[in-house]
């Protein structure tokens, strides 16, 4: 059955894989909704804009009557709620948009659903039977872990350390608290730290690429021993879909790559990867641009997720290792030096004019 999926956030890094997966791989439509913050780049969903079944909307999900507006007008089966303001070391500095957009944007769209989909149980009870509200979180609400062993798991306690994953956990619990207490058919997803293509240069692989390829610092917080699971995007895109489509309501999936890494790994297997495929002009080695900084504040040691539950439930596996995703993305951004050149000088932000509603 061919559904409308409504994607805040779709002018994202996550949200735009997941609106290109949804147009490229299946039969149905899409509603993207995206402020267009810095971190929005509509180049990001180009491959998918001139399809009849993608539709673009320019509103921030912290405005009621828009969010009511595009639901009216609309109609979605599926709603995938990515809008999110999310680098940890902006939510340091100005944590005030983090609560704004994580905890009242997330509030915002919950009630213009329940709303909608009160109606829906009026005129069309089936469709609202199937109705669905797909919350995507991150691993970092788990806080950290403690030493090498253990893991991430679905009923893991809640212990935040920045302002962003503060304000993600807050939105979490509100998503929870509007099935519990009202019914609304949500689920939640937390996943681990994305890659690949379309990525923000200010996050840590494409900001290393980026940096090497101009013969920059690679700065480093602290010792590098931090430990992330990685999860390449277009995986996370395929499980997402999973998720609103076959999950059970009310349940949370946990989604990761089984790929535990020290950023000091991360970094050194870049630098190696672009010394095969992009050595450099000079005699002289990547790894030699490696810069150790000061540590940021509250700064977890180790995240790792326990990705069983969505594996056994609903048949998700990764498609890609962390050598194979990683060389891809490589790969992708020496490709693309148009797409990453108009972030850097901010000419992106033209293709803003002229979007309305």
């Amino acid at each position: 059955m061919v559904k409308t999926f409504l994607v805040t956030g779709g002018a994202g890094f996550i949200g735009s894989a997941v609106v290109r997966e949804l147009i490229q791989h299946t039969s149905h439509r899409v509603v993207n909704v995206d402020k267009l913050t810095y971190a929005g780049n509509l180049e990001s969903v180009a491959p998918v804009a001139d399809d009849a079944r993608y539709r673009f909307i320019q509103a921030d999900i912290c405005d009621a009557p828009a969010m009511a507006a595009a639901f009216a007008e609309h109609q979605p089966d599926v709603v995938m709620h990515l809008a999110a303001e999310s680098h940890v070391d902006r939510s340091i500095d100005g944590p005030a948009a983090f609560v704004e957009t994580n905890l009242v944007g997330t509030y915002v769209l919950l009630e213009a659903a329940r709303a909608y989909w009160r109606g829906l149980l009026e005129a069309d009870p089936e469709r609202a039977r199937d109705f669905r509200f797909h919350h995507i979180s991150t691993d970092e609400v788990y806080g950290d872990l403690e030493g090498p062993e253990g893991l991430f798991t679905e009923s893991t306690p809640y212990a935040p350390s920045s302002p962003y994953s503060a304000s993600k956990a807050g939105s979490d619990h509100l998503v929870r608290a509007w099935q519990r207490t009202y019914g609304l058919p949500t689920l939640v997803t937390n996943c681990s730290n994305n890659y690949g293509p379309y990525h923000f240069p200010e996050k840590l692989i494409p900001l290393m690429i980026l940096n090497a390829l101009a013969g920059k610092p690679l700065p480093v917080y602290g010792d590098g021993g931090q430990i992330r699971d990685w999860l390449y995007v277009e995986d996370h895109a395929r499980a997402l879909i999973q998720v609103a489509t076959g999950g059970a309501v009310g349940e949370t999936y946990n989604i990761g790559g089984h790929n535990e890494k020290t950023n000091l790994e991360v970094v050194e297997t870049l630098c190696d990867l672009l010394q095969e495929l992009r050595p450099p002009a000079a005699d002289g080695h990547y790894r030699d641009l490696i810069t150790f900084v000061q540590d940021r504040p509250g700064h977890d040691r180790r995240y790792a997720i326990d990705a069983g539950k969505i594996e056994r439930e609903l048949g998700w596996v990764p498609r890609e290792t962390f050598e194979s995703g990683l060389r891809k993305t490589v790969a992708w951004y020496l490709q693309n030096q148009d797409w990453w050149q108009r972030v850097l000088d901010g000419s992106y932000q033209g293709e803003r004019l002229g979007v309305g509603v």
